[in-house]
């Protein structure tokens, strides 16, 4: 079943995919677009070629999805946790089996480097595993009233729920949205980006194989249209969102008209605060980890990197200096670090940010400039050189708008209480970063900074146990750990009269 595109990937290598399964998938089954005159190009990214064609599914289309994923809701959540949690475990199983196809296929898709991918579909095998062991955990409580009478609550499913996607994390987005869903005993109709259509499908394959009911998990294509329809539709119980603040805000408002349940994990622009007591080696390390993964395209990213003005030169000269090295090139090598960004558009996007920045005032140290890799196959391609900008003001737009590319700013601070009033002073507040040996300042950093996220002395780990999402335009709800596990489900109170009933009538 999940085979199906997943066969060519042991022979397949960058330039060489061409896809022309279907892209949509209900009914337990991958399902041809009922028009092919609205049909779209999707690009691979490190080439530029052509990988396949989308069909952005219409309002008849994800109707039968709906249906088809309210059918399969209604065997799911009936079922025991242990049940569900069994049909989990062997979805895990079969994604970390199939993880290096999968991957490949993640790449030639999104551009990302290989060795990313393959950690990123690790996450997913995790994230299913460990939603399954908490399936089998759902409890309510029991509350004694007077008399003998008493309480209870019951923890219940949704329904239908919505996800909808980004491009820079395609298989793990829909796996962090659908693996808590289903554990509740939801369905979920999922909307990958257009741009990246085709592994969620196999996530949809390797469901049904693992003994989901058909329709547990449904895949609809589109663009803005498709997912007004998601978020428009009677069947839909909660929606969840991960993309820019402007789409959040609008799918927001849109499931607000049938009082839908929302999640929202939106962009940003977070600050990464080094002190100069910090150890150097480790604050370097964690800046570039900071920066430069998926090409810069992760949300949760520290493009505002504040660092102490004593060790300013010393850390400049070291980041510069890595920088200058990183491996840039074919994302399915091994030795590559740094693969393509998403689309042309995307590129000249962050091309112009730098541009702007020079402008402005800023200094670019190292890169910032299209990148063409030696390899004729790749001239096609999106990439670009990983930039570091230097003598950045907190005015500057670089500094202000998340700019989704490999860019790093970096500013100058004194003291500990001008650098939390500068890092707080915005609009978004998904994640943050503070690299110090002062145990008190970490904790009262942490404390002060207005993010959903604070790391200490590392950067951009989140693993599947610990809750994710944003403060302030960065959005609201979870992901990841068991606290999501509320987000997908809803509280029944039963109150139980063991004696007769005292009317006032």
């Amino acid at each position: 079943m999940a085979q199906s595109v997943l066969d060519a990937m042991p022979g397949a290598s960058t330039g060489s995919l061409l896809v022309t399964d279907h892209l949509n998938y209900w009914d337990g089954k991958r399902v041809a677009p009922r028009s092919s005159t609205d049909a779209e190009d999707v690009f691979e990214p490190a080439t530029g070629r052509v990988l396949c064609q989308l069909v952005p599914c219409q309002a008849e289309e994800v109707d039968e999805a709906m249906r088809s994923a309210h059918a399969a809701y209604l065997k799911w959540s009936k079922m025991s946790g242990m049940e569900r949690a069994r049909v989990m475990l062997e979805a895990a199983r079969i994604i970390r089996e199939r993880r290096d196809q999968i991957a490949k296929l993640e790449v030639i898709n999104n551009g990302k480097s290989i060795t990313e991918a393959l950690a990123d579909i690790d996450f997913a095998w995790q994230c299913v595993e460990y939603y399954a062991g908490l399936a089998a955990t759902l409890a309510g409580q029991h509350i004694q009233l007077p008399n003998g009478s008493f309480a209870y609550t019951r923890r219940e499913a949704l329904g239908v729920c919505a996800g909808i996607g980004a491009w820079n994390y395609p298989f793990q987005i829909a796996v962090v949205k659908s693996a808590p869903a289903m554990a509740c005993g939801n369905a979920m109709v999922f909307k990958p980006s257009p741009m990246t259509p085709v592994t969620a499908v196999v996530l949809a394959e390797i469901y049904k194989e693992a003994g989901a009911p058909d329709g547990l998990f449904c895949v609809v294509q589109g663009g803005a249209q498709t997912g007004s329809l998601l978020c428009q539709h009677p069947i839909v119980a909660k929606v969840s969102f991960t993309g820019s603040v402007p789409t959040g805000k609008k799918v927001m408002e849109m499931s607000a008209k049938g009082v839908k349940q929302v999640t929202l994990e939106l962009g940003g622009k977070s600050p990464l605060i080094i002190f100069k007591d910090c150890e150097l080696e480790n604050a370097i390390k964690g800046a570039l980890m900071a920066n430069f993964l998926t090409q810069g395209q992760v949300c949760c990213n520290g493009t505002r990197v504040f660092v102490q003005r004593e060790i300013m030169p010393k850390f400049l000269e070291e980041v510069v200096k890595r920088t200058k090295v990183i491996p840039v090139g074919d994302p399915l090598l091994d030795s590559t670090r740094m693969g393509a960004l998403i689309s042309r558009p995307q590129l000249d996007k962050v091309l112009g940010f730098v541009s702007q920045a020079k402008k402005q005032g800023a200094k670019v140290l190292c890169g910032g400039e299209p990148f063409t890799p030696s390899d004729p196959k790749l001239a096609g391609g999106y990439f670009m050189s990983p930039c570091v900008l230097d003598n950045c003001r907190d005015d500057m737009t670089c500094v202000k708008e998340e700019i989704f590319g490999p860019v790093m700013s970096v500013m100058a601070f004194d003291t500990e209480e001008e650098v939390l009033k500068r890092a707080n002073d915005t609009t978004f507040g998904l994640a943050s970063g503070v690299f110090t040996r002062d145990i008190s300042r970490a904790h009262r950093v942490a404390e002060n900074l207005q993010a959903g996220t604070c790391f200490i002395n590392n950067y951009n780990v989140s693993p599947v146990e610990v809750p994710f999402g944003g403060y302030k335009n960065s959005g609201f709800g979870r992901e990841n750990g068991q606290v999501t596990i509320e987000y997908y489900s809803q509280l029944k109170t039963v109150v139980v009269e063991m004696g007769d009933v005292e009317s006032l009538f």
